[in-house]
């Protein structure tokens, strides 16, 4: 399950909505909404995130949490490491073998330290 796809369910959840009732209301498939939650799909276009968020109705910091996880929840990562140091392309490699056995505290960690590394380097958000 993706980011995005964790919160529309948590949102759907919250108000009582079936998934066959949402898929209706926004103009899509039940089975593409669940493979939407379930990071089966890739991003949601933009024009189904302003359907999600309007169907919702949320205020504008719950639709801007929308926009950003969507925008990190793209189930299938390609990265390019051409050109980059060689030890960008081991770590990228080594993270690609053993993501899948990482835990939570460890994945809450290792985010913790890009975004702190992304942020010395002048590269935060």
């Amino acid at each position: 399950m993706t980011p995005f796809g964790a919160k529309v369910r948590e949102l759907r959840t919250a108000r009582g909505v079936t998934l066959k009732d949402m898929a209706e209301a926004i103009g899509v498939s039940p089975a593409y909404l669940s493979a939407l939650e379930h990071g089966k799909r890739g991003r949601p276009t933009w024009f189904l995130l302003q359907r999600i968020i309007g169907y919702f109705n949320v205020i504008w910091d719950d639709a801007e949490e929308l926009q950003r996880l969507s925008e990190i929840s793209h189930p299938r990562v390609v990265i390019d490491t051409a050109g980059l140091d060689p030890r960008a392309t081991a770590f990228a490699n080594r993270l690609a073998e053993t993501i899948g056995t990482l835990d939570a505290g460890a994945l809450d960690r290792l985010t913790r330290e890009l975004e702190a590394s992304a942020v010395r380097g002048g590269r935060g958000r």
